[in-house]
């Protein structure tokens, strides 16, 4: 007869509060600068993780691949308007899209792995969803809150437990018993 798990609700944990702390940050200081904190909070939600080393790891995927599909997204979106000045649809884009993707994904095996996603995401918007007098505008705001974001979500895990500050703490303070020193420091 098989057992029936017993529904546990989730624990929250020191990720989730990290979290929390550099969203709630990025809204706060872009309140007083009067700005859509939209992007630094995704920016800084994406760029948490559960340590340091992680935190630069999914920041960079994020910040790295915004940089990446802005930049190419504002050349192709150039080239598009050569074509069509006045911007709407057309089947060039189609083929911008596949040049971009291509391009995208080779310059991020060169420069940042993990930024594909982000860097289609940016790439995506830009060519089909950015109207044709903001274009340039918007890539470099979303890679400016983006990295406005990853930069507090690595504050906030410098800072709190599990990040580089309590890490060095716990090194430089934390005093072993001597049944957990190796053998060679006893002698």
């Amino acid at each position: 007869m098989e057992e029936k798990k017993k529904f546990t609700f989730p624990k929250i944990g020191m990720r989730n509060i990290k979290t929390a702390i550099a969203a709630a940050l990025c809204a706060f200081v872009y309140y007083f600068l009067g700005r859509s904190p939209a992007f630094a909070c995704i920016g800084a939600i994406f760029g948490m993780g559960s340590d340091l080393a992680s935190s630069k790891q999914h920041g960079g995927n994020r910040l790295f691949g915004t940089l990446i599909g802005g930049l190419l997204g504002m050349v192709l979106f150039r080239i598009y308007l050569i074509f069509h000045p006045d911007g709407g649809d057309s089947l060039l884009l189609v083929l911008l899209t596949f040049l971009g993707v291509v391009v995208l994904i080779w310059l991020c095996q060169v420069f940042w792995v993990g930024g594909v996603q982000p860097g289609g995401v940016v790439l995506c918007i830009i060519l089909f969803n950015t109207p044709v007098e903001s274009y340039v505008s918007y890539a470099l705001n979303r890679i400016f809150d983006t990295a406005v974001g990853v930069v507090a979500a690595l504050l906030v895990n410098s800072m709190f437990p599990g990040g580089f500050t309590f890490q060095f703490l716990d090194q430089s303070f934390h005093r072993r018993k001597p049944e957990e020193e190796p053998e060679e420091a006893r002698e």
